[in-house]
């Protein structure tokens, strides 16, 4: 395992929040609030004054995370023919991929177990359109419009019908799932708040792109595997719709985002590439860190799957 227990002591950065358990909660709420349209307010200067406390919580975090990548991004090429290859490796020799627990959701989860994982991923999830808006601030042209067009999908081509988001929406309304943050394991939280850091901080606008590119290298195995788990315990195509499009869709996704924003980006200045590393590679230890959370919980350590994924 690259994350290890090491992650859960990435958060006593404040009296408030002694563990990663508390950080990752705060941070969630903090972030459900500050994304949400809002009014003025005769609060704003303490609003200000949270906002600071937490952007430096959040900001000791994604640091004390990069020094923990740091050795494991030291070697990655930076010219862009040897980072593509670098990159697209990851999809086989990643951390968290090829994880046990996919194959065993396919085959054997029982319709509580699923409904448990979904609900885990659904109060997780960081709104992957979103991400993709607020990195593609003042982004280079090449980049921005790849960017843009992946968005275009996300947004079901100027059909509310199609657009991803929601399609994910309908998917836990038809299965009655309920997520909550203070009910969502920490590891699950983690994964949108490092997500949301990246994407809502210029400093880390590489580091997003990177994320968010290996997001859509990686994803499809594994929304493959979950939609014929749905579909094997014979739940609607309508509420499987949302993993079965990502499994295609994602392929050609992540062949474009190399190409047009991996590519130009690293060719443009060879530095970016060590940030659009890390960024890969802290999005896939945080999937890690879910991956063997969820089969804990869904399995026990004394479980007839346990050992086959140590």
């Amino acid at each position: 395992m690259y994350g290890g227990e090491r992650l859960s002591n990435l958060g006593a950065f404040d009296q408030t929040v002694p563990d990663a358990d508390a950080l990752h909660k705060a941070l969630a709420h903090w972030n459900h609030v500050r994304l949400a349209p809002s009014a003025p307010s005769e609060t704003w200067r303490e609003d200000l004054d949270q906002d600071l406390r937490m952007r430096q919580l959040e900001g000791a975090f994604v640091e004390a995370f990069r020094r923990h990548v740091a050795p494991m991004v030291e070697d990655v090429p930076s010219d862009p023919e040897g980072f593509i290859g670098w990159f697209e490796a990851l999809k086989d020799h990643g951390p968290g991929q090829w994880d046990a627990l996919f194959d065993w959701l396919e085959a054997d989860a029982s319709l509580d177990d699923l409904k448990w994982f979904l609900t885990q991923e659904a109060a997780g999830e960081a709104g992957f359109d979103d991400l993709v808006a607020l990195t593609q601030v003042k982004i280079p042209d090449r980049a921005k419009l790849e960017l843009a067009r992946n968005y275009w999908d996300e947004m079901g081509r100027g059909s509310m019908r199609g657009m991803h988001g929601p399609m994910l929406s309908r998917t836990t309304a038809i299965l009655g799932l309920a997520p909550t943050i203070d009910d969502t394991l920490w590891q699950s939280l983690c994964l949108a708040n490092t997500m949301t850091a990246f994407a809502t901080t210029r400093r880390y606008v590489w580091q997003s792109i990177g994320a968010l590119g290996a997001v859509e290298l990686t994803a499809p195995t594994r929304v493959s595997r979950v939609d014929a788990g749905l579909k094997r315990l014979g739940v609607s195509p309508e509420a499987r719709k949302y993993f079965a499009l990502h499994a295609q869709i994602d392929i050609e996704h992540s062949k474009a985002w190399n190409a047009e924003a991996l590519v130009p980006l690293v060719s443009e200045d060879p530095a970016r590439a060590r940030f659009i590393a890390e960024g890969a590679v802290m999005r896939m230890i945080c999937g890690e860190q879910c991956f063997d959370a969820y089969r804990q919980s869904l399995w026990g350590r004394r479980g007839p799957f346990a050992y086959a994924a140590e």
